[in-house]
């Protein structure tokens, strides 16, 4: 393993979402890359669920960052609001990646047309407006959410049943041919999902942790 090593910072409080997120990253720690550790921001709310949630976590996102930046080599901020992401890349020079952002961006090189699986119906005007910043509005088929809170994502049946139906709606109906994970409570069910839905599924940790690893392995080189 190398002595290169990415920070994957769940930003809120639940270590049974870092634990998911944790799992959900096996597959990237392989021989050779770059150490991937997950820390639970202990400092954060117990869920980020609302655009109040997303502005109380930003400063400490940032803080952290900012404390920790001489002991990364890069850092991935695991929440798909972003949190605190622009201004954590201001006061460092490690590369900061945001899950959402990085999701999005995979999902354009999977699909010509991507949809969004949010876990509430309040999550989704925070989603469009990050799209449209990122300008690529014109990609977005759909989102649609679970009507689940964070706190919901461990229970798997009932996670499973929705995942399903929100999946077909955005694929059959809106036409997406590719989905995107918008919350990293869903981590877990990546694989499951994009079995069952027939279309590639991106989970936005791995997507950003890969990009990451990418640019760590690379650097000086």
């Amino acid at each position: 393993m190398s002595d290169r090593r990415i920070v994957v910072l769940n930003p809120n409080s639940s270590e049974l979402v870092t634990l998911s997120i944790d799992a959900a990253l096996a597959p990237l720690k392989v021989a050779g890359g770059p150490r991937i550790e997950c820390v639970t921001l202990r400092s954060g709310p117990a869920a980020i669920e609302s655009d109040d949630d997303v502005a109380e976590v930003a400063p400490f996102v940032k803080e952290f960052v900012s404390e920790n930046s001489t002991i990364a080599d890069a850092f991935v901020i695991a929440c798909f609001s972003d949190p605190g992401l622009g201004s954590a890349r201001k006061y460092t020079r490690t590369p900061v990646f945001g899950m959402a952002e990085c999701g999005y961006l995979t999902a354009l090189t999977r699909g010509e047309r991507f949809g969004v699986v949010s876990i509430l119906e309040s999550s989704i005007p925070r989603h469009r407006r990050y799209i449209s910043t990122l300008g690529i509005e014109s990609r977005l088929a759909g989102d649609l959410p679970l009507g689940l809170g964070v706190g919901e994502l461990s229970q798997s049946g009932r996670v499973r049943e929705k995942l399903i139906a929100v999946g077909e709606a955005l694929t059959r109906r809106d036409g997406a041919d590719v989905l995107v994970l918008g919350c990293a409570g869903l981590a877990g069910y990546r694989a499951d999902f994009e079995r069952v839905i027939g279309v590639p599924v991106v989970e936005p940790v791995q997507a950003a942790v890969a990009m990451a690893a990418g640019t760590v392995l690379t650097a000086n080189n």
